[in-house]
């Protein structure tokens, strides 16, 4: 199961419009894939329904499996970060499943739990662990709340599955507000959305695939095969699948996750799709002493 391939822009848009104002005929004309079918049966499911009190913040970590790397250790490590910051959040009302060929060492708690991946199929299996996460989530008895892919070299800020649980936005959040950090100068930047003073600064979730948290209903069949499908896209795509399904994301109300380039392991390098991200924290570093004080504060892993 390879990556699923974006549509384009002006497919997207027709499909807006189309599911927007109930036009079936020209959604069926628009051949809509897999996902935006997934969407669209969702946006029906949903259209008359009352959205449940959301409880629990469930993380999805698919790991890469210690065959792909070159320092097994050091990969641990990294997601033993991930697991600190999670760990560490103010609201306790959270859970975590790693998907691995192998066992990682893990905390002792008994909300973060592994789920063993045993595909033999060669090559980049991340969006087949991806979908193997989804399709457990059935099994997991979980209360109405949100689910969130999350990649297992990434930060997650103090404070931010309070802030969910609290606001209970229907749909779910993204991350527009971001911080990138290259690990091989320790320098850090701002992803944001662009400003007429720098046109040029990207939102966090075009850099990063953990950047959505969708609102999830175990009860409904069509909530899951949705999450599943939408997680099958890059990231790029998320924003619009969640739109087609009425499930728009409200954004974070500050930099709530903090993505390491350069460490070595990064999937990206092995795609050769690093370069463009290294150069962007070059553009956009941060060089105010209190803001980097305050990021330290809110990310105390990196």
């Amino acid at each position: 199961m390879a990556q699923a391939p974006a549509t384009s822009k002006p497919h997207r848009t027709m499909m807006r419009m189309a599911a927007a104002t109930g036009l079936t005929d020209l959604i069926l004309r628009l051949n809509p894939v897999e996902s935006e079918i997934a969407a669209l049966e969702l946006r029906a499911a949903s259209s008359h329904y009352v959205p449940p009190q959301r409880k629990q913040v469930t993380f999805l970590i698919p790991l890469v499996g210690p065959h792909h790397v070159g320092d097994w250790p050091a990969v641990v490590d990294r997601l033993g970060a991930t697991l600190q910051c999670i760990l560490e959040q103010s609201n306790p009302h959270w859970n975590v499943v790693v998907c691995c060929q192998e066992r990682p060492e893990l905390p002792d708690d008994p909300r973060i739990t592994y789920l063993p991946f045993d595909d033999p199929e060669p090559g980049n299996d991340k969006w087949r662990k991806l979908a193997a996460l989804c399709d457990h989530l059935p099994y997991m008895q979980l209360p109405p709340g949100y689910v969130m892919t999350f990649d297992a070299d990434d930060l997650l800020r103090q404070g931010v599955v309070s802030e969910m649980l609290t606001r209970q936005a229907p749909g779910g959040y993204l991350v527009e507000t971001g911080l990138v950090m290259d690990a091989s100068t320790g320098v850090i930047a701002m992803a944001g959305a662009p400003t007429l003073r720098e046109p040029l600064r990207k939102p966090f979730w075009k850099l990063c695939g953990s950047c959505a948290a969708l609102a999830h209903d175990p009860e409904m069949p069509e909530s899951t095969a949705f999450l599943r499908a939408m997680t099958a896209h890059e990231h790029r795509m998320f924003p619009y699948l969640a739109d087609l399904a009425d499930h728009k994301l409200a954004p974070l109300s500050q930099a709530a996750v903090l993505y390491v380039l350069n460490h070595g392991e990064n999937f990206g390098a092995r795609r050769g799709r690093v370069g463009f991200k290294t150069r962007f924290v070059e553009r956009f570093a941060i060089d105010d002493p209190d803001t980097l004080a305050e990021i330290a504060e809110g990310f105390p892993q990196p």
